[in-house]
């Protein structure tokens, strides 16, 4: 079943994450009427999927360091963050009545650590103002009129709009609403779009079936991962990171993700060098390994002169052979530089986040498309990447308010979409 022409709309906003949330608060505070559109039955799932472990809401560091995550892409994301920095951030979920701390990593988390509470009065909070949710309305791209097109149960809907923001993710956990599909839309409209790929994601490690099967979820705390990049630079980190059946993942994997992905992108692998205890030198673990062991197996010996065991000891028996393991010095040195080749990323359902997207190039200051006047993009769906700690969050939400007072600009001005449905019907 078709619907025809429905009310216009003065603001659509498709996609109901925290970009287009944040949106819709700064438009219908400023008497806008609002109405946000999300294929699926509620809004903000990957929201609360992130709240799980803990909402990680941003990060305490200073903004020069803050900004500095975002990579290539600082200078763009540092003018979103001068309007709704970190600070904002805690202020804006304490007037939700959500109080947050400061962990011992630096990360701000709400006090209670849960993401239902604060999406909840936030909700109630953007209801309150008058803003309208139409849930489980797919959008499907614009008719010939220039017209918003979305598959609702049932019936497909078409609604001209005044203005319209796309605020509608990457393409991880696509079980949660999203899914990428939107990137053929776009391209079809002459809109450059940077492939979607995984970020703040796992890499595939070619481990044999014994060592996956006894070591897979297991931490490896306290190591030191090192590793050539794409432009040559070595980088190394320290910090904790985590074994899986296919290869290794978790907040230290995740950290180096961009540069790890990029130099697969160059060579279709990176090799790694894992030390296993950082804090020894290599003398030390030379000579300890090296202590004569009397009757006791190897595993015991470094056990008790290492502290070598678990899923480490598993890592230095799944390296060296049976010859190798009789050598003191090979087992130093494998210990200090163990290593690894990573092959793959995960695939981009399983990451954090996605990388690529809408180039930035596409959109003026106001984060409206160039070629789609009057359509404005936010959020994750944009060609820039962070890592974990609260700075994806942070800046999705910057934008939808960096996207929201471009619309209110083009409201006050009296450009509507006209220019959208012109630039639609010529073609």
């Amino acid at each position: 079943m078709h619907a025809s022409l429905s009310p216009a709309l003065d603001v659509a906003i498709v996609g109901g994450g925290p970009a287009g949330l944040m949106a819709a608060e700064v438009l219908s505070s400023a008497g806008i009427r609002v109405d946000l559109f999300d294929g699926k039955a509620s809004v903000g799932r990957k929201f609360l999927l992130a709240g799980k472990g803990g909402l990680n809401l941003t990060h305490s560091e200073a903004l020069p360091q803050f900004t500095g995550r975002f990579r290539e892409r600082s200078d763009e994301v540092a003018r979103w963050l001068a309007g709704f920095d970190a600070d904002a951030l805690r202020a804006w979920s304490h007037g939700l009545g959500v109080d947050t701390f400061i962990g011992s990593s630096g990360r701000v988390f709400p006090r209670d650590m849960k993401a239902a509470p604060l999406l909840r009065a936030w909700l109630v909070r953007l209801r309150a103002a008058g803003v309208r949710f139409h849930m489980h309305h797919r959008w499907t791209g614009w008719d010939d009129e220039g017209r918003l097109c979305f598959h609702a149960p049932d019936v497909d809907v078409a609604r001209p709009a005044a203005v319209t923001l796309l605020a509608l993710g990457g393409a991880s956990w696509p079980q949660l609403g999203s899914d990428g599909r939107w990137t053929t839309l776009l391209e079809s409209r002459g809109v450059a779009v940077s492939p979607l790929r995984a970020a703040n994601c796992g890499f595939d490690v070619a481990w044999s079936p014994h060592f996956a099967q006894r070591h897979a979820g297991v931490p490896l705390k306290n190591v030191r991962i090192g590793f050539t990049d794409a432009t040559g630079r070595f980088v190394s980190r320290s910090g904790e990171c985590l074994i899986s059946a296919s290869g290794l993942e978790g907040s230290l994997i995740y950290a180096l993700s961009a540069a790890l992905r990029e130099r697969l992108e160059v060579d279709g692998f990176v090799e790694l060098s894992l030390d296993l205890l950082p804090a020894h030198d290599p003398a030390r673990v030379l000579a300890e390994a090296a202590h004569p062991r009397g009757a006791r197996s190897l595993s015991s010996h470094l056990a008790g002169r290492l502290g070598i065991s678990g899923a480490k000891a598993g890592l230095l028996f799944e390296i060296l052979d049976k010859t190798a393991l009789t050598d003191p010095a090979r087992i130093a040195a494998t210990l200090k530089a163990l290593p690894l080749r990573l092959t793959a990323t995960r695939p981009v359902a399983e990451a954090i986040s996605t990388a690529g997207g809408v180039t930035l190039e596409s959109l003026d200051a106001d984060l409206m498309l160039q070629a789609l006047p009057g359509v404005f993009c936010a959020g994750e769906m944009l060609d820039w990447e962070a890592p974990t700690g609260g700075y994806l969050l942070t800046a999705s939400m910057a934008s939808g308010r960096v996207a929201a007072a471009g619309m209110l600009k083009r409201l006050a001005a009296g450009q509507p979409q006209a220019a959208i449905q012109a630039a639609l019907q010529a073609e």
